[in-house]
């Protein structure tokens, strides 16, 4: 029951449309790339000053200035020749950083190779290719990363040191500081990609779910759009009916035309008739469709669902004198929409609609009798674009984008939701949303 439709491909919902291709493609912004070039241009200027004019150890300078000017001149270049909006494709992103790791790389190699305690700064590109790059991608980075890594380790350079001393790092001691840089490489890149794809994928979720919500409201306004273009067209129709008659009085005698001139006239009495009934349907409707009673609501929910063989009974816990009347809300109405049918598609037979309400609460409970929730997927339910299930899973009901949208929904409405199995109670699954009955209801006009 946890799926809907959406998760599983269909595209009767125009999220699904959006959910197909998947999540959106991962850009970064070239400028923010440069300004981390110019801070790691800053860090690796201040370092080598540090060490060669305070500490005053000796080590190959001039290399590590052409290095270091290496990175200023590749960030002067990119500036001038793009715009600062301009975004880099998944290979030029790979070549950049690919360049960055290099120039690190070679600056670690004279100086010290791993012994050197800035080495794990080689760990930076790739952290930011898996926050900001697809993932086959990162991945030849960092292997790139680990080759470089493995160089380090056997550089011939001593780590810059004292005059006269030498400070070597023994072959075990090498060793062990290679593995703990590339476990802290593959650790970081495994994180950063995880909450970065985590984002992205929350990210496109509520883009869809802003999307079915304003169509469900483009919907709900169509009667006063119909009865709008209703007024704006009857008086040109008032004209042509006008000369319509006008025209019959003069040709009635006229076997040629008579025929045609009532078929004319006939038309725009009918066009009259039509527009008349459009102009009534908001005055006649509109306090129906603005304020919506908690039974009709259920009602509206339920009654594209019941020609699928399941059956549907509403069991109604209170008097309906006293039940909450509300505006309609699109977001309610198509979060309830989606939770019933998902009940419909995996119930055997029977669908349960419990309603309650009381001076303080709005209950409804949907309970069907299928198979229920997996015990290892209801801690996750309601996450978006989960595709990767198992056969049980599967059984129990997809966990997909439309779930996602419609708690979404429900819960921007103020409601809680609560997912379990039915336990004692028989086979299936339940879902419980609450809401408080000041939000369900709108005051009546005085």
């Amino acid at each position: 029951m946890v799926g809907s439709e959406t998760a599983n491909g269909g595209s009767k919902n125009p999220a699904v449309k959006y959910a197909q291709f998947g999540p959106s493609s991962r850009r970064i912004r070239l400028q923010t790339l440069v300004r981390l070039r110019w801070l790691a241009v800053a860090g690796q200027t201040l370092t080598v000053m540090i060490v060669a004019f305070v500490l005053q150890f000796a080590f190959p300078l001039v290399e590590a200035a052409v290095l270091i000017a290496a990175l200023a001149f590749a960030n002067l270049a990119l500036s001038a020749w793009f715009p600062p909006t301009h975004r880099l494709g998944p290979k030029s992103a790979l070549a950049l950083l690919g360049f960055d790791l290099l120039q690190m790389a070679a600056l670690l190699y004279i100086t010290g190779g791993l012994a050197n305690p800035f080495a794990p700064l080689i760990c930076v590109p790739v952290i930011i290719s898996f926050a900001s790059q697809p993932l086959r991608h990162s991945v030849a980075l960092i292997v790139f990363a680990l080759v470089c890594t493995t160089v380090l380790a056997l550089s011939p350079h001593d780590l810059p040191w004292y005059e006269g001393e030498s400070l070597r790092i023994q072959p075990v001691l090498q060793v062990a500081v290679w593995c703990s840089i590339a476990s802290m490489m593959l650790f970081a890149a495994f994180y950063a990609y995880r909450v970065s794809h985590e984002a992205t994928l929350l990210s496109d979720a509520l883009a869809a779910t802003e999307l079915v919500l304003e169509r469900e409201k483009h919907l709900s306004q169509l009667d006063g759009l119909a009865a709008a273009a209703a007024h704006e067209l009857g008086t040109p129709l008032a004209t042509i009916s006008v000369v319509a008659k006008e025209m019959e009085r003069e040709l009635i005698d006229d076997e040629r035309f008579r025929e045609d001139v009532q078929l004319l006239r006939s038309q725009s009495e009918r066009c009259r008739d039509i527009l008349r009934r459009l102009t009534s349907l908001s005055a006649d409707s509109e306090e129906h469709m603005r304020r919506l009673p908690l039974s009709s609501m259920i009602e509206e929910v339920l009654a594209p669902h019941r020609q699928f063989g399941i059956r549907i009974d509403v069991v109604e816990r209170n008097d309906r004198a006293t039940e909450p009347v509300g505006s309609r809300n699109a977001g309610i109405l198509y979060g309830l929409g989606n939770l019933i049918e998902n009940a419909v598609d995996y119930a055997r037979s029977r669908v349960i609609v419990t309603v309650e309400h009381d001076a303080q609460r709005v209950a409804i409970t949907i309970e069907d009798d299928g198979q229920g929730y997996s015990p290892d997927i209801l801690s996750r339910i309601g996450e978006p674009y989960m595709t990767k299930r198992s056969k049980e899973v599967e059984r129990a009901g997809g966990l997909g984008l439309g779930l996602f949208i419609a708690k979404t929904l429900l819960e921007r409405s103020g409601a809680t939701l609560r997912f379990e199995n039915r336990g004692a109670s028989g086979p299936g699954a339940r879902i419980h949303i609450e809401w408080p009955r000041s939000v369900m209801e709108e005051p009546r006009p005085k």
